[in-house]
């Protein structure tokens, strides 16, 4: 049975009750997940290895399907076409150039190529990458390859965008920059993210939510909120509210890796 709470009055983008995921081989890797996700949020998803949190994103995108419990999109959120997806590895194709790779998804949708020119330089623009249209990925560093596929995930415009650690395989001060880049085009853009990390740090320096799921199989055992204004003052990294935001999260994910 379900443990989700009576519904709050706000907008959501997506509801997930008793939600669990089961593969062929006979493991759980989820099990009844009660979350909702609102329309607008930036949720960062935190938990152990293996708790299942790229299941869950998977789910959301439509790439599988739930074993059991449901889960429930707002009215026009189609998988696959309203939802961006940003992989940990940027997985583009390395003969083609920066701007060849963005146009990709609308090529496929089939959109005149002009149109999905003009498109794609204006996603690398967002991303801070004008001026390197016609570089290929050899000839990117890899906080720039990471950029491209944001913008890959971006340039069709979609209501809900998902990423998968994005940016754990970057250094620290790539990382940091990204960070607040990424804040400032979900500020201006209006969509929902859901961020799925191992960093109690980026977790709370990203999000407007951090849930913690337990270790396998994964459910949402506990959550966080973070009120700090976007963008993130300078100092917000250093400061108290921060120290004390990130101590929550981390003794709350100490008691998932142990539940």
């Amino acid at each position: 049975m379900s443990n989700l709470p009576p519904p709050a009055p706000r907008e959501y983008l997506a509801t997930l009750a008793g939600l669990g995921k089961r593969f062929p081989n006979g493991t759980q890797a989820l099990a009844g997940v009660d979350l909702r996700i609102a329309a607008g949020e930036f949720l960062a998803v935190l938990g152990p290895s293996g708790c299942g949190k790229s299941t869950l994103l998977r789910l959301l995108a439509g790439l599988t399907e739930p074993s059991e419990g449901r889960l429930t999109l707002a009215a026009g959120t189609a998988p696959r076409r309203d939802i961006g997806f940003v992989f940990q590895d940027p997985t583009l194709m390395p003969w083609a150039t920066a701007l060849a790779n963005v146009r990709l998804p609308l090529r496929l949708h089939g959109l005149p190529r002009a149109e999905g020119e003009a498109r794609a330089a204006a996603a690398l623009a967002a991303v801070g990458l004008t001026g390197f249209e016609r570089a290929r990925p050899r000839e990117l560093s890899g906080g720039m390859r990471m950029r491209v596929s944001i913008a890959r995930a971006l340039v069709t415009r979609p209501s809900l965008l998902l990423m998968d650690e994005p940016f754990a395989a970057l250094d620290e001060l790539t990382r940091h920059r990204l960070n607040d880049d990424l804040l400032a085009l979900w500020a201006g853009s209006g969509m929902t993210v859901v961020f799925v990390t191992h960093s109690v740090f980026e977790s709370v320096y990203l999000s407007s939510r951090v849930v913690i799921m337990a270790a396998r199989p994964g459910r949402v055992v506990a959550e966080v909120p973070v009120t700090a204004p976007v963008p993130r003052e300078p100092g917000f990294r250093t400061s108290t509210t921060y120290a004390a935001l990130c101590r929550t999260a981390l003794l709350a994910l100490e008691g998932a890796a142990r539940a």
